[in-house]
């Protein structure tokens, strides 16, 4: 009888490509991708891409900080405002000078809360270990 190599495991995934390959990136709603740049800027994040199916069409934007990324999407269906979204960044601080906010103590992070012009929120903290 003939044996059979094992199927591989197509769900079973490495360390490596999981870093390699995989990776989750929030969609936020936004009026004016223009508008929501401009502040996204602030935070530090730099436009990547944009993309419409036509022009006059509303724009779906990639920012980025970073290896951390956000899509903004002018589309109605694709996220909700008022989303909540967690930043972990080295320094809290700056982003809380920048915006002009004071910095909450938590057990597990100094953090600030920020809404974009679009009502999204962002909470952003720096791990106190």
């Amino acid at each position: 009888m003939r044996e059979t190599p094992e199927e591989p495991d197509e769900n079973a995934v490495t360390a490596a490509t999981a870093e390699a390959d995989e990776d989750v990136i929030p969609i936020l709603r936004v009026e004016s991708a223009a508008a929501a740049l401009g502040w996204y800027g602030r935070l530090g994040f730099t436009q990547q891409w944009e993309h419409r199916f036509e022009p006059g069409l509303p724009a779906f934007v990639e920012v980025a900080r970073g290896p951390v990324r956000l899509f903004l999407s002018e589309h109605t269906g694709d996220a909700r405002p008022g989303t909540l979204v967690y930043l972990r960044v080295r320094d809290v601080d700056a982003i809380a000078a920048e915006f002009a906010v004071p910095v909450e103590e938590a057990p597990w992070a100094r953090e600030i809360e920020l809404r974009d012009p679009d009502g999204n929120r962002l909470r952003i903290g720096t791990p106190t270990d």
